[in-house]
């Protein structure tokens, strides 16, 4: 709450609260939390993401599903964010799993298949204010 006070975001991104990683959760429910609709709240948009190797890995009825309702173009960063994700090459794994170069770069075209674009950030949408 005290981030929330002296960094008045209108915007707030989060981990999806059905992610395997307990860790994940309990920031879910401390951002949820932080950021009540009360009156004159900043924040005015939620959005929750996947992780790979965490959102996907929940074992079946243990946790909500990620189903995004909302998808953002990067068709044209693509490139980047692969390139970004080499600095966390500690992270990384090899291919087929999951959290490897090759599976975030296909877990994006299909995102973006699912909008019609070539690639795409998928999220779910928590809570919009207007």
């Amino acid at each position: 709450e005290k981030e929330i006070y002296e960094t008045s975001p209108n915007q707030v991104y989060v981990h999806h609260i059905g992610d395997l990683n307990i860790d994940h959760r309990r920031v879910h429910e401390a951002v949820i939390t932080a950021c009540r609709p009360q009156p004159n709240s900043c924040v005015k948009k939620i959005l929750s993401y996947e992780v790979a190797s965490s959102t996907e890995w929940q074992v079946n009825g243990s946790g909500a599903v990620f189903e995004p309702n909302y998808f953002v173009d990067i068709s044209e960063q693509l490139d980047k964010k692969l390139e970004a994700l080499e600095i966390y090459e500690s992270e990384m794994r090899e291919w087929p799993h999951s959290r490897s170069m090759k599976a975030v770069e296909h877990l994006s075209r299909w995102r973006g298949a699912q909008a019609g674009l070539n690639a795409a950030e998928a999220f779910k949408v928590l809570r919009i204010i207007e």
